[in-house]
């Protein structure tokens, strides 16, 4: 089994548990990220009462709205990332080992190179995963009006007036109304802020090797043979990804005002035609404050599952390589001498 296999299949495991662990902090962000509704900004809401509201008025099943297609899309989004990831990793680290027998370099990969190969590994993912994320969107966005509020100023594409709720939301609903809206380009909306949104992946494995590195040439000046631990790789996992959210929200908050459902016939304030409309409107309609709606529950999310995920990631990649090693040692030690 190749490394980048191994580095693939790890990744995906990883991100899946780190997506049922965190998923509805995740769908609350993505509510607080499409809400457009300006009497709900006098009244803010934390992120555990928002939780509490959607449980009171739909149930405890919404919090996990859209949960079976994010958990293919994190499973495929983790593992075409890391595939691709260690495959151009090999080839950065063979051109630097190449370069060093010229006479140039140390023949390690250094922060420009290891920022070019996250980079390139995030667009395959994003082209080949988009369509999934779109859907997982409209799935978290979807909510149904409860009988006791009061007729909005600005209705709510998506909610279900007075609390009847149809059959339930189903992935092959989302999919239909996506096709509905904008055909097969309906499904790549989006793209171009999440293309640039690469950075955020890239930022966060740079910091994290950085980091990872320096601990262990820290480790090595000591003359230390102790390995680097769980709770070491989910601490650097975590700074990592707190870094990167930081620097990258604005454009995830746009990413899903263009994948949310679009206000149709209602407010034009509330459509967006494409990435530069849906800025333009946001800067003129909400200011600055409209981009960083809900940025501290990403945060807990991000770094919540980011530490998982590089934590466990790092244990299976690490367990499937013993079991390796240790079924090519049987083999040695059953051919006959």
């Amino acid at each position: 089994m190749s490394d980048a296999l191994i580095n693939g299949l790890a990744g995906a495991g990883g991100g899946i548990i780190a997506q049922l662990i965190t998923y509805p902090l995740q769908t609350v962000n993505t509510r607080q990220q499409t809400d457009r509704d300006p009497k709900k900004q006098k009244k803010k809401a934390g992120t555990v009462e928002q939780m509490y509201q959607v449980v009171q008025q739909e149930g405890w099943s919404r919090l996990y709205g859209g949960l079976a297609p994010s958990l293919v899309g994190t499973a495929c989004s983790q593992g075409v990332y890391y595939y691709f990831y260690q495959i151009f990793r090999s080839k950065a680290e063979s051109a630097a080992l190449k370069l060093k027998k010229e006479g140039s370099g140390d023949g390690s990969v250094g922060m420009l190179s290891s920022l070019m190969v996250a980079a390139m590994s995030g667009c395959v993912n994003v082209l080949l995963t988009n369509p999934i994320w779109v859907v997982v969107t409209r799935m978290q966005t979807h909510t149904k009006k409860s009988p006791s509020d009061e007729a909005p100023s600005i209705v709510k594409e998506h909610a279900i007036v007075g609390g009847v709720e149809p059959p339930p939301y189903a992935t092959s609903n989302a999919v239909q109304e996506v096709f509905n809206e904008a055909g097969i380009l309906g499904f790549w909306k989006g793209v171009f802020p999440t293309l640039i949104m690469v950075s955020n992946p890239s930022i966060q494995f740079m910091l994290y090797e950085t980091l990872l590195k320096k601990l262990k040439q820290r480790r090595a000046s000591k003359n230390s043979n102790k390995g680097v631990t769980a709770l070491e790789v989910f601490l650097l996992g975590a700074l990592a990804k707190l870094g990167a959210t930081v620097v990258t929200y604005p454009l995830l908050v746009v990413k899903s005002r263009l994948q949310a459902k679009q206000a149709v016939g209602i407010d034009k304030s509330h459509h967006y035609k494409g990435t530069l409309d849906a800025i333009l409107k946001m800067i003129h309609y909400e200011g600055l404050h409209g981009f960083y709606k809900g940025m501290s529950t990403k945060i807990v999310q991000s770094v919540l599952a980011a530490a998982v995920l590089f934590m466990v990631k790092e244990e299976l990649v690490n367990g499937a390589r013993w079991l390796l090693l240790k079924d090519a040692a049987n083999v040695v030690k059953s051919k006959p001498t």
